[in-house]
């Protein structure tokens, strides 16, 4: 009999399990552009461009090698809207009652396949290190799950960056050497941008029909949208950003978007490059002494590292892990992150970037988004559906835990052994942003006090109980202690005032 073998958005790898495990000659692929996907959060114009156009060039690779593919359009008048409904159209159409998957990356589309009256087989998705299994091994019996601990397994099991049985340069880690300020260099490469080709194109002018409203700046287009285009975007990151990623990661500057950031996450959570060339390609690098050990150690764990522990916590966790709010945080999300007005140098170019591009690099969404979301004490649900919509790489396997868990706190402590705030003298150090501020960044109270400094110690204050016994935060407690009576209750009750004004929906 036929089997259907399903092939979603982000599931564009020639070598995907559900394939390898198919017949090319009787079997039949089903992929499906519908509204289901493209509107269960709304998404950035960009981020559905970039799916549509890539699963399009996908489908006619897979027809070009000999596949027999069903590819339904958007607008195509037979679309039911949904994935199990498109596969309930090819079966009948078929008269085959068999389903061929490799595992979903979002609980919603695995409990959506499982409800289906189809005979489905789902295979484990293979492109990745470390399997959901694996993963639930290595956590079981462990109090805290913490990703140096994982990383250093997974460095052992794969062997990147090994010396022997001993990490390649004595050190698993070198961040003491990485997180330095960045300056302004004309000279810097910047990562390569792509020209719409006639697919693209059509892609983009029914996007601009059917998503006028949706937040973001559709055009330019400038993604990659094809394996070749992803390869050129890698291989142009090795050779030019590489070997100063590591010093400059947590660099932020107004007048560049993108620094030595790699810019390959769209493709990597799409499948048009493997978490496994990407390490090699970085390994290879270094062993050329093309790229110093703190670039290419400092890059690999984030794919090897936290990106496979991220997707290890979000299946362990299971389905109820995005709505985790520990906590207790119910404002609501501020009209700045959908591009409204704000004071705040750092929030706008944050925003204004991530409108412009559906791209933000990790330490504007972890430190200045993020931080802000958490010190405002904003609904983490919102959060996690704002990070879904506007980043073109935001698939909810990854986006989820590093919203709900690192950035918001609110998986109470199974990502992060405390949580990711600052106030405005981190922004200060690792950015440019503060000198052209409305607000004061030395400034600790007062109307043009950075709100970051106020919302700093309100968030400590009134998080006390739960935080003050984290070996990892009594120095900030023992800092505010030491402040005078008067000066707290100042800042309390100036960020009393600033929370006010943002729940009534004024400007900050």
């Amino acid at each position: 009999m036929v089997k259907l073998v399903l092939v979603l958005g982000d599931q564009l790898t020639d070598t995907l399990s559900a394939l390898r495990a198919a017949d090319r000659a009787r079997d039949l692929v089903v992929m499906a552009e519908v509204p289901d996907e493209a509107s269960y959060v709304p998404h950035h114009p960009k981020k559905i461009a970039f799916f549509f156009a890539a699963m399009r060039k996908f489908a006619a690779r897979l027809e070009g090698d000999g596949w027999r593919v069903a590819y339904t359009r958007f607008n195509d008048p037979h679309n039911t809207g949904s994935i199990p409904g498109e596969l309930m159209r090819r079966a009948k159409q078929e008269g085959t009652s068999e389903l061929l998957a490799t595992q979903p990356g979002e609980w919603r589309l695995i409990e959506a396949l499982d409800a289906m009256p189809l005979k489905l087989e789902t295979l484990p998705d293979d492109r990745f290190f470390c399997t959901g299994t694996r993963f639930a091994d290595w956590a079981k019996g462990r109090k805290t799950l913490r990703m140096e601990h994982f990383y250093r397994e997974m460095r052992r099991e794969s062997g990147f960056l090994m010396d022997g049985d001993k990490p390649e340069g004595g050190k698993w880690n070198f961040d003491h050497d990485n997180r330095k300020p960045a300056k302004d260099d004309l000279f810097r490469q910047r990562p390569p941008h792509f020209e719409p080709d006639e697919v693209s194109e059509e892609v983009l002018t029914l996007v601009e029909r059917h998503f006028p409203h949706n937040f973001g700046d559709l055009r330019p287009f400038w993604l990659a949208t094809d394996r070749k285009g992803a390869r050129q975007a890698l291989s142009h990151f090795i050779r030019h950003a590489l070997p100063d990623f590591g010093t400059y990661q947590d660099a932020m500057l107004q007048r560049d978007k993108f620094l030595y950031h790699a810019v390959i996450s769209p493709y990597l959570n799409t499948g048009l490059l493997t978490a496994r060339e990407v390490c090699q390609a970085a390994e290879d690098a270094y062993r050329a002494g093309d790229v110093p050990i703190n670039s290419a150690e400092g890059f690999i764990r984030q794919i090897l590292g936290w990106r496979e522990f991220i997707r290890g916590v979000y299946f362990l966790e299971g389905p109820d892990y995005p709505r985790r709010n520990r906590l207790n945080h119910r404002r609501k999300l501020p009209a700045m992150y959908w591009g409204g007005e704000t004071r705040m140098n750092c929030m706008a170019h944050a925003v204004g970037q991530t409108q412009t591009d559906a791209y933000a690099h990790h330490i504007q969404r972890l430190m200045v988004t993020g931080n802000f979301a958490l010190l405002a004490g904003v609904d983490p649900g919102q959060v996690h559906e704002w990070y879904l919509s506007v980043y073109a790489d935001a698939v909810e396997w990854v986006e989820a835990p590093n919203t709900v868990g690192m950035s918001q706190f609110a998986d109470g402590g199974v990502v992060g052994s405390k949580p990711y705030v600052s106030s405005g003298a981190y922004i200060n150090r690792m950015s440019d942003y503060c000198g052209d501020c409305h607000y004061r960044v030395k400034d600790r109270k007062g109307e043009r006090a950075c709100p970051f400094n106020l919302l700093y110690w309100h968030f400590l204050n009134r998080h006390r109980d739960r935080f003050e016994g984290n070996p990892r935060m009594a120095q900030m407690y023992r800092t505010w202690d030491r402040m005078d009576e008067c000066h707290r209750d100042t800042v309390l009750a100036e960020g009393d005032a600033l929370l006010d004004r943002l729940g009534k929906g004024g400007v900050v």
